[in-house]
């Protein structure tokens, strides 16, 4: 792997961590919306990632463990899928957006744990970003070895 790969896979992180930080967004300004019925409720969407691996390269009996083996190459996202868990229920027959029951349905948004989600994801675009700058900072000092 060499130097300049570490700019793509720190890239690649960034626009991961940007993708989590637009979805919990939306989650946070999407956790007080009512709705009559459970079908039109906003449910919490989450990001999902998988790791994308170097090409395998040589032949196939190179090892047992090829892909233990693989260094990656960055993260991707594959989708961002809905909270399933159950949405909350709440008896208010006067809201404006009461169903015939009188029932009003609220999202399945723990805005807490998003808080908390969004910490985490811009602590890691901040540690990509940082990783730029010394892999920068390296390749600089390298350049002016020959001086």
């Amino acid at each position: 792997m060499s130097l300049s790969s570490v700019f793509n896979i720190a890239g690649s992180g960034m626009s991961a961590q940007t993708t989590r930080l637009n979805t919990v967004a939306s989650n946070i300004a999407n956790a007080d919306t009512v709705s009559s019925s459970i079908d039109q409720t906003y449910r919490a969407r989450h990001p999902v990632f998988a790791t994308l691996f170097q090409g395998v390269q040589g032949s196939s009996g190179d090892s047992l463990f090829q892909n233990q083996d693989a260094a990656g190459q960055g993260v991707q996202v594959l989708g961002v899928v809905e909270d399933q868990s159950e949405l909350q229920a709440r008896y208010e027959p006067n809201h404006p957006s009461a169903d015939a029951k009188g029932y009003v349905y609220y999202p399945n948004v723990n805005v807490v744990e998003e808080m908390a989600d969004m910490i985490s994801a811009s602590r890691s675009f901040q540690t990509n970003a940082e990783l730029m700058n010394t892999a920068k900072t390296m390749m600089q000092k390298v350049l002016t070895l020959g001086q």
